[in-house]
């Protein structure tokens, strides 16, 4: 995330460490930059509220391509908006993404139930898998 929001991720990150059997790591990301000091490819990567922007959609999307490897997750959460370009970036945004990457949305019924709401939506998101010559 922006460098402003690191202090606030390492506090999350100390409060939940309880529940982590691996590790986790918060670090500044601009999207459409290089990715390399982030390699391997992680594991997981959590996304919330990324897509309300048309200008950010490319670097969004080639940040995400740079990223994941074949076994990365990301797990994508928004509010879906209805209000003015909300839709249709909404729209762009998974119609780019689906040239890459598999998407499977989770059922609301899977959600917490105390957060959940109709306009919430959670994606499982997957990067295509590439068939050799």
């Amino acid at each position: 995330d922006l460098e402003e929001l690191q202090e606030l991720l390492m506090v999350n990150i100390e409060n939940n460490k309880h529940l982590i059997t691996g590790s986790v790591r918060a670090k500044v990301l601009k999207w459409g930059e290089d990715v390399s000091e982030f390699q391997p490819p992680p594991d997981y990567i959590l996304m919330a509220d990324c897509i309300y922007y048309e200008e950010s959609l490319e670097p969004l999307l080639k940040t995400l391509k740079d990223l994941t490897g074949p076994n990365t997750c990301v797990l994508c959460c928004y509010e879906q908006r209805t209000v003015g370009k909300n839709p249709e970036i909404e729209r762009k945004y998974f119609e780019l993404l689906q040239r890459d990457f598999e998407v499977e949305k989770i059922p609301l019924d899977k959600h917490d139930e105390e957060y959940r709401s109709e306009d919430i939506h959670i994606m499982n998101i997957h990067r295509k898998q590439t068939v050799g010559p």
